[in-house]
């Protein structure tokens, strides 16, 4: 009988270690910067700003979709997966064509440990200067 209950221990110790296992094995991100403060920017300015990234995961990344708050940011994900050690870039393109605050959510769904990740952009788009 003694047998038997260490024989069911090893079984499901075997099989919880295997279990916890495979969650390591998702593609995982570790952004540089995850807020990219424009500061001050002209009007009708570039708004272009890349967020780099690294999979630190044992499988490849693939990003899904990114969404934003408003349309007034636009972002460029990678379509080829990023597989593990590589980097990656999402480039998000703001609108500077309208003078004030700006605080944006970029929200992108991935297959990694954790599927839904959000970054963000903020600054502040003033009238050019007259020289």
């Amino acid at each position: 009988m003694k047998k038997y209950i260490l024989f069911l221990f090893l079984i499901a110790s075997i099989s919880f270690s295997f279990g916890q296992n495979k969650s390591s094995v998702k593609p995982e991100f570790k952004f540089v910067k995850e807020l990219i403060n424009y500061g001050k920017v002209e009007k009708n300015s570039n708004g272009n700003r890349v967020f780099e990234f690294t999979n630190i995961g044992q499988s490849p990344l693939i990003i899904k979709d990114i969404k934003t708050s408003c349309d007034c940011a636009v972002p460029k994900k990678p379509e080829a997966p990023i597989m593990p050690g590589q980097k990656g870039q999402i480039t998000v393109s703001y609108d500077t064509s309208k003078i004030g605050g700006f605080s944006k959510m970029i929200t992108i769904f991935s297959n990694a440990k954790q599927s839904v990740k959000r970054i963000r952009i903020k600054g502040f788009v003033v009238k050019k200067n007259k020289s």
